[in-house]
């Protein structure tokens, strides 16, 4: 029996990708959902209409609300600041002296969080400008009538009636459809393309392909494009299926979804070539598929809200790709917003894109130039100018070699 626990210690120990995957999933478990997996919203972005008068609306706000952004008059500015992802709630006033609060019902934490204190502080008072006072984020006091206080009195009494806009029934179906689509594109992506690709090495049809005069690009672009009819297909349905189901309607432009979901596609299938690269086996492959998927289900703001994780956690979900198609999808889908609000998560996921795949090609055309290949030619035998295809075959550095 010592001898055979030995024996597998020692294949453990030369199988480090494993021995790495043991050590570090439950360190990075225990990051997110300790760090990350949090629904609470400590604090929530918020627009004001600049105006002028002994009191700064900004200025009367309760440390819950952090001003991101200055409005000029009027509501059609207040809903083009939440469809832009500008802010989480919008605080109008016009040139009558009418107001009101926007949330925007997308983020719906924020917005949960939003209507809770409002009603808190319309339950504690007789009127917006009394003395009552409820307790602030941090567990500071603040009045519970600063918002309504701080505005004109036409516009004082609306604060108690926020309007809710997208998604107005604070339903789950329109913030959960547009990012299970990018989910579905991640598994199909990067997961599907990455054992496709190894399998095609442990069956030894890697090795004909070397020996064949194609191109390292012509055979990267052939082992992909299937894998992206099949994920184009599925996100097609899934679209369908939230619109038509699930009650989720589209109301952004088809050419800037298909465009986010384009470049979305570019990084998911790059991942997934470059993890075939450095994967001898299908599990192996398998295990660092999920390595890479885990921190993009939990940390991109698919399942927790980005805004109530740590600091230090935050940071992993900007460089994560779901998390800029998440956003790009649940704008355009749900709130119409436009290209020109979208642009940097675009140009994010075309950096991204352009940095795996070139990654991915580069490792994959290694890969593919089996040793002492070099300047051969091939004939239209199938034998090559410096030897056989089969000795040309047996160069080829198999798995486990």
């Amino acid at each position: 029996m010592w001898a055979i626990v030995v024996k597998e210690f020692r294949e453990l120990r030369r199988d480090r990708r494993t021995l790495a995957m043991m050590l570090a999933v439950p360190f990075l478990f225990l990051i997110i959902f300790g760090y990350a997996a949090s629904f609470d919203v400590k604090q929530v972005t918020v627009a004001v209409t600049e105006t002028r008068g002994p009191v700064d609306v900004a200025a009367s706000l309760p440390p819950f609300f952090k001003v991101v952004g200055r409005l000029p008059l009027g509501k059609p500015a207040a809903m083009a600041a939440l469809r832009d992802g500008d802010a989480a709630v919008a605080i109008w006033v016009d040139g009558q002296g009418h107001g009101g609060v926007l949330i925007d019902g997308e983020e719906l934490f924020s917005a949960q969080a939003t209507l809770r204190r409002l009603q808190a502080a319309a339950a504690g008072l007789t009127g917006f400008g009394s003395a009552a006072s409820t307790t602030g984020s941090g567990g500071a006091a603040a009045p519970a009538s600063a918002v309504g206080a701080s505005l004109p009195p036409q516009a004082a009494s609306a604060v108690a009636r926020p309007e809710i806009v997208f998604n107005p029934e604070l339903r789950t179906a329109p913030v959960m459809v547009p990012a299970l689509t990018g989910l579905i594109l991640v598994f199909v992506g990067t997961l599907a393309t990455a054992l496709g690709v190894v399998r095609e090495r442990q069956t030894g049809t890697m090795e004909q392909l070397a020996v064949m005069p194609f191109r390292p690009s012509d055979v990267f672009v052939g082992k992909i494009a299937p894998y992206l009819l099949v994920a184009t297909l599925d996100m097609a349905l899934v679209v369908l299926a939230g619109t038509w189901l699930f009650d989720v309607p589209f109301n952004g432009s088809v050419l800037v979804f298909a465009l986010g979901a384009g470049l979305f596609l570019f990084v998911t299938l790059g991942l997934g070539v470059l993890i075939s690269t450095v994967s001898q086996t299908q599990g192996q492959a398998m295990q660092l598929g999920m390595m890479t998927m885990v921190p993009q289900i939990l940390l991109s703001g698919f399942a927790f809200p980005v805004y109530s994780m740590a600091a230090g956690v935050r940071w992993i979900a900007y460089v994560l790709p779901l998390t800029y198609f998440i956003r790009i999808a649940r704008g355009v889908w749900v709130k119409g917003t436009p290209i020109g609000s979208l642009w940097f998560p675009l140009l994010m996921l075309a950096v991204l894109g352009a940095a795996v795949f070139g990654l991915s090609l580069l490792r994959f055309r290694r890969d593919l130039a089996p040793a002492g290949r070099g300047g051969e030619t091939s004939t239209t035998d199938g034998t090559t100018a410096g030897g056989t295809a089969t000795a040309e075959a047996q160069s080829w550095p198999r798995p486990g070699a």
